[in-house]
């Protein structure tokens, strides 16, 4: 069998990620150039020139005096944590398949897992947003899915209060191979919700291929060319070669939520960001650190109140 040259590819190796970002100098070097790709500019009066007032880590106009730090607006805002730290945690982050729990990413930091959360947290977040306008189109396969499983106290199947309901939606070549995926947490499984998330993730030109299930309907109502395949006898939509892709994402999503998190439920926003946003750019993965830097430049703050808010509205 021919190697999956995806799965075999070179990353970023801990010595070259050390070389590129292992001091707090270089992490604050990218930090302003990614910012500013022409160079610093005055947010006041507009102005290039200025000074770096290094105890107070800020940059100051030389021409109206205005003092501007290097994280201001950006993701990065009001942390306490060197931006060293944060490069570590990007680097843990998108350099395995699997992902890594908050936990495991405060022992590998050296911070408290309360830290470690609310860093990781705050990167999906970038991941989540910088998906979201991008939207999908030619061969869709799309399958809906839960998170999550039965509680003791609760019943089975679906409308289970121990799972959350989610669409997965894959692009293909046209001999079907997966090239981009979106998957996108919903209320329930209704054609009210499956219209609404085809409008923010779908172009109108997509062809999307799904099962009987009813909700799906609503793609029609959207103007795309939608194929409801009837599973019939064969029980699965899993035994069809036309959700080969679908399933098989959703399968190692599966595996690596079981392997690595404890639980998902109340976050799965954020955490089907992260593996959307990795498979996504699977094919550059020593890109990932300084795509995700650069986005996160570009994303507003996000405080622990608004982060908390976030996660509860899924």
């Amino acid at each position: 069998m021919a190697r999956n040259k995806v799965q075999f590819q070179k990353g970023l190796s801990e010595d070259e990620f050390l070389r590129r970002y292992g001091a707090e100098e270089q992490c604050r070097a990218e930090v302003l150039r990614w910012r500013w790709p022409n160079g610093f500019e005055c947010p006041a009066c507009g102005d290039t020139r200025h000074c770096v007032l290094d105890r107070r880590m800020l940059l100051q106009c030389n021409a109206c005096r205005t003092q501007t730090s290097l994280t201001a607006g950006t993701i990065f805002a009001n942390t306490k944590l060197p931006l060293v730290t944060w490069f570590r945690a990007m680097y843990l982050i998108t350099q395995t398949k699997q992902g890594i729990s908050s936990v495991e990413l405060a022992r590998r930091l050296g911070v408290r897992q309360t830290t470690a959360w609310m860093l990781k947290s705050k990167l999906a977040q970038v991941m989540l947003e910088r998906d979201a306008t991008k939207l999908l189109d030619g061969r869709i396969e799309m399958d809906d899915a839960y998170l999550g499983g039965r509680r003791s106290d609760g019943k089975r199947g679906r409308g289970s209060p121990g799972k959350r309901p989610f669409v997965a939606a894959v692009e293909t070549t046209d001999d079907g191979k997966p090239k981009r995926i979106h998957l996108r947490c919903v209320k329930h499984f209704t054609k009210k919700a499956i219209k609404a998330l085809a409008g923010k993730t779908l172009k109108h030109t997509a062809r999307v291929v799904t099962d009987g299930l009813g909700c799906f309907r609503g793609l029609g109502e959207t103007g795309t060319m939608h194929t409801a395949l009837i599973v019939g006898h064969l029980g699965y939509a899993e035994k069809l070669p036309q959700f080969k892709c679908v399933n098989t994402v959703l399968g190692n999503i599966k595996s690596a939520i079981n392997g690595t998190y404890r639980a998902v439920r109340k976050h799965a926003g954020r955490t089907l960001a992260e593996f959307e946003y990795r498979f996504n750019r699977r094919y550059d993965l020593a890109a990932m650190i300084p795509r995700l830097a650069f986005a996160a430049t570009r994303s507003p703050p996000m405080p622990y109140r608004l982060l908390k808010l976030a996660e509860d509205d899924g």
